[in-house]
């Protein structure tokens, strides 16, 4: 799955710890969402499209 995670975590100037830190997950699980390697849980999702302001669909694109 594609995301804009990266692009938005640099929008804020935010380490990947930093975002970790507001996720309340480690900074691997940032990375390896960022990455694409590992898909965030549904609940997950959702606290990240609250964090930055936006809907899933506009943060997460299925490869498709």
């Amino acid at each position: 799955m594609n995301n804009r995670l990266r692009v938005l975590r640099a929008e804020r100037a935010w380490s990947q710890a930093d975002l970790a830190d507001k996720l309340e997950v480690s900074r691997q699980s940032v990375n390896a969402i960022e990455t694409g390697k590992y898909d965030p849980s549904l609940p997950l999702a959702f606290k990240l499209a609250r964090l930055f302001g936006q809907r899933i669909e506009e943060i997460f694109q299925d490869d498709v």
